[in-house]
């Protein structure tokens, strides 16, 4: 999920954004917006689907607060922070709603930071799995589906929601807040640790900033997410090759 801490100026954060947008626009090739309709599907698919996955591991442990609120639920509307959204359309940037959890709450027989581990855990897991589910469905799509013009068009459909889970779950890994893997790692990490990341969970924020808004962020990420894919289509391929 993206969102962030109180460390941040909010108001300055959607100024930096909207000039992302900006930049983004007036560098827009001839395919840009044919591209961005195409992108929509995935995005409200990837989005719901990883704040839904946070909602339900927390109520799966005895927090029933995200169901209190409303976000235990495949609505998109649920979900999707508008003004995110939009960014994560034309900047590459973006964020859902986040899921606000309890932790005092768990019921579960685990440790409450183990609880917290799996919830933040929960949302790029749930983009992998749909990752795998629609690489099955492209894959078979290309076996038994002729090809035309319709299918065609699904078929980039389908790619889009493959390289947006994958690229949403590997992103929320990183172990910088505010994001899923800074709070994965808080929850498993030594207690001196947690201290350092409490000291400076500001810095380690303006850090993220940095990286994000210059793009660097894309050279760790991108490779990833290539690397994933082309595995993934190749071990799909592979499995549906033995049945065929």
């Amino acid at each position: 999920m993206f969102f962030f801490g109180n460390g941040i100026d909010k108001k300055t954060l959607y100024i930096i954004l909207a000039v992302l947008v900006v930049i983004s626009l007036a560098n827009a090739g001839s395919g840009f917006w044919v591209q961005t309709i195409l992108t929509i599907p995935a995005v409200v698919i990837a989005m719901t689907f990883h704040e839904f996955a946070h909602a339900w591991a927390a109520n799966h442990f005895g927090d029933t607060t995200p169901k209190a609120q409303g976000r235990l639920t495949l609505n998109p509307a649920s979900h999707i922070d508008p003004f995110g959204f939009i960014l994560l359309l034309f900047a590459g940037v973006g964020w859902g709603r986040p899921v606000m959890i309890n932790p005092n709450n768990f019921t579960s027989n685990k440790s409450r930071a183990s609880c917290e581990a799996w919830v933040s855990l929960a949302g790029p897991f749930m983009n992998f799995i749909l990752a795998i589910i629609f690489a099955v469905i492209y894959c078979l799509l290309g076996i038994f589906v002729p090809v035309t013009q319709i299918t065609g068009i699904i078929a980039l459909l389908i790619l889009y929601t493959i390289y947006i889970n994958i690229g949403l779950g590997v992103f929320n890994l990183i172990p910088l807040p505010p994001l899923d893997g800074e709070k994965i790692f808080r929850n498993i990490l030594p207690y001196r640790a947690i201290e350092w990341l409490n000291r400076n969970e500001n810095t380690l924020q303006f850090v993220f900033m940095i990286l994000w808004i210059t793009g660097l962020l894309g050279y760790i990420v991108s490779p990833i997410v290539s690397f994933l894919s082309g595995w993934l289509f190749q071990g799909v391929g592979a499995i549906i090759g033995i049945f065929l």
